[in-house]
């Protein structure tokens, strides 16, 4: 695994090893990751977003983000294998000063220092988490006004009041892009 473009391309991030079958760490593919961030520069993001990854795993999607640049990320995962990859990964990167990392569950959030424009959630599969982790995430204003939203799951799913912009599969994984009201 590693960054696809931008100001770390080609670095090769932590490898998950064996992992952790009970946190669920399935990292997004880079053939995956290269096309989703293609789609996502039609919308000129991730250019200066603040950028919020729910069930963050290894931290992949926000540090290329950051990589093509973004200004801040914020990763949210309560795995504990999850955690030590993503401060790995961090470090690899060398960007401490512009990420932070929330440890609670999703469902735990706190509120946010601020809104963010692009947000990546990658729940577990077929668990349905997608659309209850958004509403947290609104809630406690995670969320800018339009934000797009990534939402990775196993089938494709749509979430009441945010408008589908695409729609994509690549294999068992689909993705599906909301704007937020």
């Amino acid at each position: 695994m590693r960054i696809i473009a931008g100001q770390h391309r080609g670095l090769t991030l932590a490898s998950v090893g064996k992992g952790d079958a009970a946190a669920h760490l399935r990292p997004t593919p880079d053939r995956v990751r290269e096309s989703l961030f293609n789609v996502l520069m039609g919308y000129g993001l991730p250019q200066g977003a603040r950028v919020l990854d729910l069930f963050a795993g290894t931290g992949a999607l926000g540090l290329e983000a950051l990589s093509r640049g973004a200004t801040h990320t914020t990763f949210v995962d309560n795995g504990r294998v999850a955690q030590k990859l993503i401060r790995e990964n961090i470090s690899k990167t060398r960007r401490e000063t512009d990420t932070d990392l929330l440890t609670c569950a999703v469902d735990k959030l706190p509120n946010a220092p601020a809104p963010c424009d692009l947000i990546f959630l990658d729940p577990p599969y077929g668990k349905s988490l997608g659309a209850a982790a958004i509403a947290v995430a609104q809630k406690q204003g995670w969320i800018a006004p339009e934000a797009l939203i990534v939402l990775e799951d196993s089938k494709p799913q749509a979430v009441a009041g945010y408008e589908v912009l695409d729609q994509r599969r690549y294999g068992d994984t689909h993705i599906a892009l909301l704007r937020a009201p």
